[in-house]
């Protein structure tokens, strides 16, 4: 870095503010200077001399119309005849009042040539015409109420904004016009525009696509004009944009000198490189590619300076996340071991505890895990049970695809996402099943799952949805049976937009009810059906045990089995 070159913000902006001031004087001394040559010749001569036309006097001409018409009419001193000469839709209001006084509408008494877009009437065609019969869409978005405005308060109306819609023949259009208007006489000389050009809402698109934008600083007057795609990514208004000087503060520290190796050259003449330079933004540091170039005169200076942006953030991040795995894949053994640590806290996490709230409700719930390998700890099964604040018992069991820390993560996910979604008030369980199936076919990182969501009534009755999970066992007066899965539905993630149904069961006092994960009854070679079978004669031999001893029974006689998968069970005992 050549030691001419700032490496401070100060210092470069003092530098900057030597060259421009250097740079104006040399402009100063070839600028030619307009001299005055006499006396101005009147302003109808001009009018006339130029071959200006005069007001077409109550007939729509070729540039504009007005209805004034008489002997004492002067059509060269009518205000309608600089219409022509604005090179905005431009038109002559007269106001319509009613019995009382009121302004009910306008008159189009004097109209110009121009469209303020392709589909709009040009104001000459509308001349004689009410303004709520031509602008249709302008009573709704209160045109006449601003333009009466202007004529009560006499202050000018800025930049009026309306979204203005109309029914066409070849269908409905809309745009955003910004009117402007002020009082002229007892009348209202309005101006109107289209917001955005189809050109510019092109650019518009086609910065917000490619995340840039482009900005020119006027070197000798000063003038600063952005695109909106350059103040999007500064997030300032596009009328304030920044100077010069206002950009160096903006720039890291760090960055500065490679920033004024850029700014200086630019300001030489020449056309320099692009670079990457960071930014703060709002307290958020961006990085942007920069490429700049200069604007020459026939006198050899630069007399303006272009810069085009570019907002490369986000692939900055992308490349940092990356190299940030890659670093994290040399720790391998650490996160190993530190993940037996989480899941060994996570397992704990799922027993069960005694809820109070439960008991009172005259329900008492048991559950118990059980990894397919001592060392994984834990894996994807999960359950929820707990009392809901209108009432109900929220009881569910889910089963994420995986082992380890990714599916403690995809288990915790869903696990919390049902917690919250079941505190939305008036839900049924399918509508609960729905809704955490759509969370996951929305996330592409997510895998399929299966689960079973229920609710118990204070009715004692269990209304219950299915994602391709294993049915509950229910055990009542000695004989276990499986609740029917006729309204059973695809597994969550695999089919986004299904509507999940529900089945009710009645519960009565004495049932025990248990849930649980396809690992306790799946195994290499065996029918599932054969598994499920299996588990219920089990569970049919713990009559009259509570939930915890119904658990530690089943896991007693399960306990020289090798599971393939991990297994969660729930056990809900009726009072």
């Amino acid at each position: 870095m050549s030691p001419l070159v700032p490496r401070d913000p100060e210092t470069l902006k003092q530098h900057l503010a030597r060259e421009v001031r250097a740079l104006r004087e040399a402009a100063r001394h070839g600028a030619g200077v307009r001299l005055d040559e006499g006396p101005v010749p009147a302003a109808g001569v001009l009018a006339r001399d130029a071959g200006a036309e005069p007001c077409s006097c109550g007939s729509a001409g070729p540039g504009h119309g007005c209805r004034d018409a008489g002997g004492e009419h002067d059509p060269w001193a009518c205000v309608c005849a600089a219409l022509p000469a604005i090179p905005l839709s431009a038109a002559l209001f007269t106001p319509v009042r009613d019995e009382a006084g009121v302004t009910v509408d306008f008159t189009v008494k004097a109209g110009n040539h121009v469209r303020a877009a392709e589909w709009l009437e040009a104001p000459n065609g509308q001349v004689g015409r009410r303004l709520r019969e031509v602008q249709p869409g302008a009573a709704v978005g209160g045109l006449v109420g601003a333009l009466d405005s202007v004529l009560d308060t006499g202050r000018a109306l800025k930049a009026y904004a309306l979204d203005y819609t109309e029914q066409r023949s070849d269908g409905l259009h809309r745009t955003k016009l910004l009117y402007d208007a002020s009082s002229c006489g007892g009348e209202v000389l309005a101006t109107w525009r289209a917001a955005h050009s189809r050109g510019e809402l092109l650019s518009l698109d086609a910065q917000y696509i490619a995340s840039m934008g482009w900005g020119t600083w006027d070197l000798l007057s000063g003038e600063v004009v952005w695109s909106e795609g350059l103040s999007s990514i500064f997030r300032t208004d596009p009328a304030r944009p920044l100077a010069l000087a206002e950009l160096c503060d903006t720039v890291l520290p760090e960055d500065v000198p490679r920033f004024a190796k850029f700014l200086v050259a630019l300001v030489d003449g020449e056309e320099p490189s692009g670079t990457e330079i960071r930014f703060s933004v709002l307290g958020e540091v961006r990085t942007l590619h920069l490429v700049g170039h200069p604007v020459i005169a026939t006198d050899g200076l630069p007399w303006s300076v272009h810069v085009i942006a570019r907002d490369l953030t986000s692939q900055v991040r992308s490349r940092q996340r990356l190299a940030a795995t890659r670093r994290q894949s040399d720790r391998l053994r650490e996160e190993a071991a530190a993940e037996r640590r989480v899941a060994s806290s996570l397992r704990e996490a799922l027993l069960p505890t005694v809820s109070a709230e439960l008991a009172e409700a005259g329900l008492s719930v048991a559950a118990a895990y059980v990894p397919a390998e001592e060392a994984a700890a834990v894996g994807g099964d999960w359950y929820k049970c707990r009392l809901l604040p209108d009432g109900r018992v929220l009881l569910a069991i889910g089963d994420a695809c995986g082992h380890g820390l990714g599916a403690v993560a995809r288990m915790a996910q869903q696990r919390h996402a049902l917690a919250g979604l079941a505190h939305a008030p008036g839900t049924h369980a399918g509508q609960l099943t729905t809704w955490l199936n759509e969370l996951l076919c929305a996330d592409p990182s997510a895998e399929t799952a299966t689960g079973i969501i229920g609710h118990i009534d204070a009715r004692r009755r269990f209304r219950w949805a299915c994602a391709g999970h294993p049915a509950p066992l229910l055990l009542r007066d000695g004989a276990a049976s499986v609740l029917g899965t006729e309204h059973r539905g695809p597994l969550f993630g695999l089919l986004p937009g299904h509507a999940y149904e529900t089945a009710t069961t009645a519960l009565r006092p004495g049932d025990l009810l248990l849930l649980y994960t396809d690992g306790m009854v799946e195994r290499r070679g065996e029918d599932i059906a054969d598994g499920v079978e299996t588990l219920g004669k089990v569970l049919a031999r713990c009559d009259g045990l509570g939930p915890q001893d119904t658990l530690d029974r089943i896991l007693d006689a399960y306990a020289s089995d090798e599971h393939d998968d991990d297994t969660c069970l729930v056990a809900l005992g009726v009072g």
